[in-house]
């Protein structure tokens, strides 16, 4: 599967945010929201916790393989191959979607470890793009979108509110990240407007709001 065929897999928003990725760091937004989005099929399509634990574990294993002689045909590895100890860094994200495989109801720990995970993976991108001293303010913001995104596709009210409940408590104030992580931006405003509260992408008005932030970053 080329890169291409990796973008068109992706989400709306997601899609949307990469065209606003600058040359230098748009193959390292879309290995890590492909990434992301490996992960996520893994437990939408669960029927054993056990075995999705198991290629979890796959995935956490291929992330923290030695730099030297990395190597894999698989799509999503191979975009990850320039990364090299860096990489290492993505297990947090597989740890995060792990989290979700907890008994149900979510509880609040699960969530905010699911959410953690998805900021491991914003703060590693900033890193890669040379700005380490925005990597806490980009885990902020990538916390905050993970929230809200989870909240957009949870349909058990009990669960729904005990997201909405950590959402409340967070600083939704602009995220402080230059150009290079525009798609943070960009995904962060739009998190930012629903608060847990719908798609993020939902409608016209969203759609022109993720124009103005995609182009002036607010």
């Amino acid at each position: 599967m080329e890169p291409a065929a990796l973008l068109d897999e992706l989400p709306p928003d997601r899609r949307l945010a990469l065209a606003y990725a600058p040359a230098a760091t748009r193959a390292d937004h879309l290995a890590v929201f492909a990434l992301d989005l490996r992960l996520s099929r893994l437990l939408a399509q669960q029927r054993e916790p056990m075995l999705t634990q198991m290629r979890l574990a796959w995935w956490r294993d291929r992330l923290s393989e030695e730099a030297s002689g990395f190597h894999h045909d698989e799509p999503v590895l191979a975009l990850l191959a320039p990364w090299g100890a860096q990489r290492a860094q993505l297990a947090a994200l597989v740890d995060g979607w792990e989290a979700l495989l907890a008994e149900p109801p979510l509880a609040d720990f699960a969530v905010r470890n699911f959410a953690q995970g998805r900021a491991a993976a914003f703060a590693a991108l900033a890193e890669r793009a040379g700005a380490a001293g925005q990597a806490e303010e980009a885990a902020r913001a990538g916390f905050n979108w993970a929230l809200a995104d989870l909240a957009a596709h949870i349909s058990d009210p009990e669960e729904l509110a005990v997201v909405k409940a950590l959402i409340q408590t967070r600083d939704w104030s602009k995220a402080r990240i230059g150009k290079h992580l525009r798609p943070l931006a960009l995904l962060h405003g739009l998190a930012a407007r629903q608060r847990g509260n719908g798609a993020l992408l939902g409608g016209i008005r969203d759609g022109l709001a993720a124009i103005r932030l995609g182009l002036l970053g607010r």
